[in-house]
């Protein structure tokens, strides 16, 4: 499959089953998209083949999909991001399990990798198969407390501009211990400034607390840094949406993924969103422990100006 000089947004989408894969089909249908649900992964580089599809493509794929295999999709999704210069998203509607299983017990239905045990044990093994997907994930949706109509207005920030390609940032902290979160686009390490988890009034709290805001703030570093990186965003944002690029993620880590990086990231996210960015804003680390939700937070639902 050859690069095009006008490559195709292409969205996958995927998540458990019964964390609403259709209904966001259906949404991205309704915004422009050429959807195909439950399509052979083999065949989906046969899209490409000739001349690129005239409308960005939905393709949305789950462990029901006949040739599926967690392999074949980590790969899919590499060669999408290499073959279409960046324009190919891995959207990933998460669920808890709980939920879950109560959308099962409404609708009756067997669960794809349970068909003659309970759906619990279904639902267990495939959030296991799939968390190298959610890690992997551009885009996380935690669903869980979403309405199909809450669904739909995130699933709006991030593509009813497709056809423009105006671009979204997503930002989020981490913790070096745990590595680098995968395709992070820009990674920058805030482990320099004074870290709150030698205080002993601080150590248990997060970067979403005000006294540890107000500590890493006194730090005569911090303010420079911040300010240097919002500089270098200002310059290259512009450059990467005129470029076409959809999707860029900016990752902020410290060694615990706990305080600093928190800190940094609220930051960064909002001015961004004040400027006039959509962005999300999101803590691997804070998430992991159930501090913060797994999917990030769209920051214009918080009253920023993102569009």
């Amino acid at each position: 499959m050859a690069t095009q000089p006008n490559p195709t947004r292409v969205v996958l989408v995927t998540g458990p089953s019964g964390a609403g894969r259709s209904t966001a089909i259906n949404v991205l249908e309704d915004l422009g998209f050429e959807a195909i649900d439950n399509i052979p992964l083999r065949m989906i580089s046969r899209l490409f083949e000739e001349d690129p599809p005239g409308h960005p493509l939905a393709l949305g794929i789950d462990v029901r999909n006949r040739d599926f295999s967690l392999d074949r999709l980590l790969d899919l999704h590499t060669d999408m991001v290499s073959q279409t210069e960046g324009n190919a998203t891995l959207l990933y509607l998460d669920c808890r399990p709980d939920v879950l299983l109560r959308r099962y017990s409404e609708t009756r239905r067997r669960h794809p990798l349970a068909q003659s045990e309970t759906p619990e044990i279904g639902i267990a093994r495939e959030i296991e198969l799939l968390q190298p997907i959610e890690e992997r994930a551009d885009i996380l949706i935690d669903t869980s407390n979403l309405s199909p109509h809450d669904l739909k207005a995130q699933l709006h920030q991030w593509f009813a501009d497709a056809s423009s390609q105006k671009l979204s940032v997503a930002v989020q902290s981490f913790s070096f211990k745990r590595g680098i979160p995968h395709g992070a686009d820009m990674v920058f390490d805030c482990r320099f400034l004074a870290n709150p988890h030698w205080e002993p009034s601080l150590r248990e709290l997060t970067g979403l607390d005000e006294s540890v805001r107000t500590f890493v703030a006194a730090d005569g570093r911090a303010q420079p840094f911040l300010e240097k990186i919002g500089d270098m965003l200002g310059f290259l944002l512009p450059e990467v949406d005129r470029e076409g690029k959809t999707h860029l993620s900016v990752a902020i880590g410290c060694t615990g993924g706990q305080h600093r990086s928190v800190v940094v990231a609220e930051h960064v996210a909002r001015t961004l969103a004040e400027q006039g960015w959509r962005v999300s804003i999101g803590h691997k680390e804070l998430a992991r422990r159930g501090i913060a939700p797994a999917g990030g937070v769209v920051l214009s639902d918080l009253g920023g100006t993102g569009e």
